[in-house]
């Protein structure tokens, strides 16, 4: 070996001491960083840390923005703190001091670019929040081909479902529309809200176009059938109405005890009553959970006389016994039951109704909000078609 080679083998064993060295100093470099970074930040921040953990709202609103004051500026450092403070501020709904924090960042001159779009979105959200509706879109709508594009869309969904403006939520839901999420059942409602306005004002055909569009988007929509029963049914096309509303058992049939009389009626304007009880009496067999037993039972009487149609409802409520099924069973009795014993029977059906008004109920699937009312669109968490279609036992 000679001594060049020699002293290349060598070299690293010389080296490594000081790369030891550079290694430790680089570390002790680092950690003084650090611990001076940490050194820098306010005590209060970690307060207000603090009791956003324990729930005190409060508190970290007071111990945050006398950061913020401390700090004297928006700068690079407290930006993030500011749109955190704006945060709880609006959580809180003290609209007024969110609007005047983001209004501020906003007028700063280092706030460009992508930062001025998430200030600006926070300010939209203020406005929608303290109920200045019309300011709100204003913004959002001016965020639309920047950084919150996405996020402000949705903002403004909500917003246009407020004010029940269906065509811009059509629109801007079918934008936002992706493989992940096609909002596909949120489409198929709107275009069942203008069905709806449309029935009203009995413009018949445009009603139609609306529904038939609905199911083009989610043929499973119930809701669109139902209508379109409805519109049939107005203008006396009894059958278009029958196949209507006898779809709705292929697309859910929980949905069939929301149209269980308006089915009986048209089978009526046909002259075929008899058939449209049994049809009901069909569905209520094949599906037990339906509330059907109110509607048969009174459209039975006419029909197959009181003792017949007796017999019907409580035959349904064995096969399900339910508060609702129980109550409406005791009032049935109420009219053949020996006098000796009406009182207690009353008593009964008194006791059992109270109890329905407490715990009969239809429910949000979504939320778990619950009502005395049916709804397509949850009042609480504002999700569609999340309300079971029948009073459960909560």
């Amino acid at each position: 070996m000679d001594s060049n080679d020699f002293w290349m083998w060598l070299a690293p064993v010389f080296l490594l001491p000081v790369f030891f060295a550079m290694g430790w100093f680089a570390a002790r470099v680092d950690m003084r960083a650090v611990l001076k970074q940490a050194k820098a930040i306010p005590e209060g921040f970690y307060k207000s840390l603090d009791a956003l953990a324990e729930h005190k709202s409060a508190v970290a609103v007071r111990e945050l923005a006398e950061v913020v004051d401390q700090q004297n500026d928006a700068r690079q450092s407290t930006y993030e703190l500011h749109l955190t403070l704006g945060k709880l501020y609006r959580q809180r709904g003290e609209n007024d001091k969110a609007i005047a924090l983001h209004q501020s960042l906003l007028e700063l001159p280092e706030t460009i670019a992508e930062r001025r779009d998430t200030v600006a979105f926070e300010l939209g959200q203020d406005y929608q929040a303290a109920g200045l509706v019309d300011r709100a879109e204003q913004i959002l709508v001016g965020l639309l081909d920047g950084s919150k594009a996405r996020q402000a869309r949705q903002i403004l969904l909500n917003i246009y479902q407020q004010d029940r403006d269906w065509e811009k939520a059509i629109k801007l839901a079918e934008e936002l529309s992706t493989g992940d999420q096609t909002y596909q059942f949120e489409i198929a409602q709107f275009y069942c809200e203008l069905a709806q306005l449309a029935l009203y004002h009995s413009e018949y055909n445009k009603a139609r176009e609306y529904i038939f569009q609905a199911l083009a988007v989610n043929r499973k929509c119930c809701r669109a059938n139902m209508i379109l029963g409805d519109v049939e049914l107005k203008q006396h096309n009894y059958q278009a109405a029958i196949d209507a509303y006898s779809a709705i058992e292929k697309q859910n049939y929980e949905y069939l005890s929301q149209v269980g009389e308006r089915l009986y009626d048209a089978y009526d304007g046909l002259h075929k009553a008899a058939d449209g009880i049994e049809v009901l009496i069909g569905f209520a067999q094949t599906f037990p959970q339906l509330d059907l037993s109110g509607v048969i039972y009174e459209k039975s009487v006419p029909i197959y006389g009181e003792d017949k149609a007796t017999e019907i409802v409580i035959d349904l409520v064995r096969r399900k016994p339910t508060l609702t099924g129980t109550y409406r069973l005791l009032g049935v009795l109420q009219n053949s039951i020996n006098p000796k014993w009406k009182a207690e029977v009353d008593m009964m059906r008194s006791v059992v109704g109270m109890q329905m008004q407490k715990s009969v109920m239809y429910r949000c699937r979504h939320c778990h909000f619950k009502s005395q009312v049916f709804f397509w669109h949850c009042p609480a968490c504002n999700k569609w078609e999340t309300f079971t279609p029948n009073r459960i036992d909560i």
